[in-house]
């Protein structure tokens, strides 16, 4: 079978899907139906959506290629931007399957949501998901917002809850962007949720060299970086854990159409259940750090796991 590439990247196409492309548009010239009408679609092919964010393209190539070799028909509509501008096409059965993350998913769908914790998030997801969209298993992978320390930090403390930070008897200074100030994550929520002290200093670069730099030298015992980021493993930081929902759950997620059949679902889950946190990190890391594409990090990723 085939991959269709979608016009939203540079893609290879075939000779024989051009042609096949030419004659269905000829065909169509000479009925009553529009040509350029893409919402119907063909019901055997698997339409998979990616988000303009090169994770959660690697994600959405390590399904494609997947179902591909299992014998699926896919087509890729990759890069197409963030969720205001995919969630209508999921929402309409226009794309079939898309690598998503239950947290932000949760509110976009549910802004009045209280879930926090990974699968009281994942249950009201279920339930908020429109008719005809199914979350597939969710995945141990997450890409959020998380409280992060050096190693020897951690080891110095024994250090791997947020709620271990009570054992730090010396000042804390936690560093992160200005609105963290004041955001339920921020000082006030780590003292009324842990119980836990600290003074904070901004740092405006999302998590980013700035935040790294100040962690390593020392100025700052602790910081908000996404567990995503290829930085946590090349500087080896520490994510502590979220045991009381501080920070809203954020695992990745397939979100499939009734369209995508249980052989097809389960090879989804077994792709998600082969993705560890530390896999994400470092399938970012070789976005980031070797320049590779998501079509080549996918494919080495899945010949590693057995999955293709």
């Amino acid at each position: 079978m085939t991959i269709t590439r979608s016009p939203h990247r540079l893609r290879r196409v075939t000779a024989g899907l051009a042609a096949a492309a030419i004659g269905a548009l000829t065909l169509a010239a000479c009925g009553d139906s529009d040509p350029l009408d893409n919402s119907g679609g063909d019901s055997d092919t698997i339409v998979i959506g990616s988000q303009e964010y090169y994770s959660n393209e690697i994600i959405a190539e390590a399904y494609s290629q997947a179902l591909e070799a299992a014998g699926f028909e896919v087509e890729e509509e990759f890069k197409i931007g963030q969720r205001e501008a995919y969630l209508p096409d999921i929402e309409s059965g226009a794309i079939d399957l898309f690598p998503e993350y239950t947290g932000p998913l949760l509110i976009a769908l549910d802004q009045d949501a209280t879930a926090k914790l990974s699968d009281d998030v994942y249950a009201a997801l279920g339930e908020a998901l429109p008719d005809g969209l199914r979350a597939l298993e969710q995945s141990e992978a997450t890409d959020q917002d998380s409280y992060v320390v050096t190693r020897d930090y951690a080891d110095q403390w024994g250090l791997a809850t947020i709620e271990d930070l009570t054992k730090v008897t010396d000042p804390i200074v936690f560093g992160a962007n200005s609105e963290a100030e004041s955001r339920p994550n921020g000082p006030k929520g780590l003292k009324s949720t842990y119980g836990v002290e600290v003074s904070f200093t901004p740092i405006d670069d999302g998590g980013g060299p700035l935040t790294v730099k100040a962690l390593k030298d020392g100025d700052i015992q602790m910081a908000i970086i996404y567990t995503g980021d290829p930085s946590i493993q090349k500087n080896d930081l520490v994510p502590l854990e979220d045991t009381k929902g501080l920070f809203l759950a954020s695992h990745v997620v397939p979100i499939a159409s009734d369209d995508v059949d249980d052989e097809a679902a389960a090879i989804i889950d077994e792709i998600s259940a082969a993705m560890s946190p530390e896999d994400l990190v470092a399938l970012n890391a070789r976005s980031v750090d070797e320049q590779l594409s998501a079509e080549v990090i996918a494919k080495e990723w899945l010949e590693d796991e057995g999955l293709l």
